[in-house]
């Protein structure tokens, strides 16, 4: 039996929302029906906290991160001129606004068209914005610059009716980045670059090694997260969009759609494995890919482009800067679009930890860019815990969270960062909610927003998850202390932290310590007794140690 949403769609599509949507522009946000509201998510579009404003959020597609100095000049005027100064970098590479009015929204949309921007696709049952490594064609060290293929199955699946009634949200990642920046383990479909042997008996002109790619299927996180599995098949540059097209099909025709619980792709690929839904791939190509290699994924570790450092062009860098929760002033972007435009060669680019890239700087012009940069309040100089670290919306503006999230995430940094001297990678991502928009599942260090009970009183928390890694041996994360009050999170984590520098063994990660502690000994490590305190007016102590 269909779901409620199942029933819209076939009512109507929500593409088909538009021309509704410009005459809600002119009646007013008490016109707009239930139904309608679901289908503004199609452009992009969702009602914010609380929804009795009238106040929407909408997200910009920002396709591989690649953007101009031109459109983030505009972006931020959106910002500025239509929400409360301020915008958020997503770990899709978007920029998402809050406080849009449905009076506002077709003018801002007008914006951002005008200089080649849009919404269609960043919500919605479609296809989403396709994350690419957000250095294409600058990373010496890249396998393969993926833009172009970013571009060309963007512009074919953006606003295509034959696959705009998805059973659920679709998201994919197209990379050529050594170090798998694109996190192909967590998307529907992954196409990943990989270097092999030329087969025997090949055609081509050359010898040694040629590019080709991989493809995994069923990754996403969510309150059930599975990791994508790869399908025993290699498939050339000309040949990405076809197979990103027949997965495609294969979701929409055959995905579930009874239950929005299970409508995601991860479910179908773990019911039929990857076998039978490679046979169902070959089906629909019509032609059959060569048989799959199994190149080691890179080591586990964080996967961001940070700091100074040289481009494969001659004599070019880039610089790469931490935003911080991901939230940015409408006066940053508009001096970043400045600064991309007289040092970038016009371009920008965003990455899927919310950070931000200033690219092509010349070496002669390093010195004032860097000024520049640093003038308008960026850094590229961080601590291990600020540069990765990364937070969802929060309830601040959505209506599934149950915690805050930006400001959260700023008083647990500023406190690590006070608290400890640190010089390994360490990722903390937060959660206001079980949905893992803040991708807690594989985090280093992952927080879910829950509420628990202090007294007589029901106040903010988190579970303490611990030991997520991607890579060439992934886990997620597991819970290892429920229900802490937030307040208490920032002294759970020193007190950990502390434990792990003292006891690990030599060259051991986080994740791998955390592996071989079982929980009773990690909830000693935070110091369980000290989150137990059910006091609402007791206020913990510094760890020791503290400063160390």
């Amino acid at each position: 039996m269909s779901n409620k949403v199942e029933e819209l769609k076939k009512q109507k599509g929500g593409l088909e929302v538009w021309p509704d949507l410009l005459r809600y522009s002119k009646t007013g946000f008490h016109s707009i029906p239930e139904d309608d509201l679901q289908r503004f998510r199609w452009y992009g579009i969702y009602q914010q906290k609380p929804r009795e404003d009238g106040c929407f959020m909408m997200r910009v597609k920002i396709p591989g991160g690649d953007v101009s100095a031109e459109q983030m000049r505009v972006m931020g005027e959106v910002a500025r001129d239509y929400c409360h100064g301020f915008a958020d970098f997503t770990t899709r590479q978007n920029v998402q606004y809050h406080w849009l009015t449905i009076e506002t929204i077709p003018e801002v949309l007008e914006k951002l068209n005008s200089v080649g921007l849009t919404t269609v696709g960043a919500c919605g049952d479609i296809a989403r914005n396709i994350v690419g490594c957000p250095v294409a064609g600058l990373d010496p060290s890249e396998i393969y610059d993926c833009r172009s293929l970013v571009h060309e199955v963007t512009r074919f699946f953006l606003g295509n009716k034959d696959f705009a009634d998805l059973p659920r949200k679709f998201k994919m990642s197209i990379s050529g980045c050594a170090f798998d920046c694109a996190q192909p383990e967590i998307n529907d479909i992954g196409i990943t670059a990989v270097r092999r042997p030329i087969p025997a008996g090949s055609k081509s002109a050359h010898s040694g090694e040629e590019i080709a790619f991989q493809v995994r299927v069923g990754g996403g996180l969510s309150t059930q997260p599975y990791f994508a599995q790869k399908l025993d098949m290699i498939v050339h540059p000309s040949q990405v969009l076809d197979v990103c097209r027949a997965i495609t099909e294969i979701f929409r025709d055959d995905g579930y759609r009874d239950r929005r619980n299970r409508a995601r792709m991860k479910f179908l690929v773990a019911d039929i494995g990857p076998e039978e839904f490679k046979r169902r791939v070959v089906e629909r190509l019509g032609w059959t890919p060569e048989p799959g290699t199994e190149p080691d994924d890179p080591p586990n570790g964080y996967r961001d482009h940070l700091g100074i450092l040289s481009q494969k062009q001659h004599g070019l860098h880039w610089i790469g800067v931490v935003l911080l929760n991901g939230r940015v002033t409408a006066q940053k972007m508009l001096d970043a679009a400045v600064i991309a435009s007289r040092f970038c060669d016009g371009n920008l680019r965003t990455t899927n930890q919310q950070n931000l890239i200033f690219p092509n700087i010349a070496g002669d012009d390093l010195e004032a860019a860097k000024s520049a940069i640093r003038r308008s309040g960026f850094e590229w100089e961080a601590s291990p815990f600020r540069k990765a670290a990364v937070a969802c919306t929060g309830n601040e503006f959505c209506n599934l969270a149950i915690t805050e999230t930006k400001l959260r995430l700023v008083e647990i940094i500023e406190f690590l960062e006070k608290e400890l001297v640190w010089d390994e990678d360490i990722r903390i991502n937060l959660n206001g909610c079980p949905n893992s928009c803040g991708q807690h599942h594989i985090g280093d260090i992952g927080l879910q927003g829950c509420l628990a009970k202090v007294g007589e009183q029901r106040v903010e928390a988190y579970d303490i998850c611990l030991g997520g890694r991607l890579g060439s041996d992934a886990r997620f994360s597991r819970p290892i202390e429920r229900k802490v009050p937030a307040d208490k999170v920032k002294y759970a984590l020193v007190n950990l932290l502390l434990a792990y520098r003292s006891q690990r063994y030599a060259k051991e990660d986080f994740s791998h310590f955390v592996e071989r502690h079982s929980d009773d000994e990690l909830g000693a490590m935070l110091g369980r007794e000290l989150l137990a305190e059910t006091d609402p007016e007791f206020v913990p102590p510094p760890p020791l140690h503290a400063g160390e």
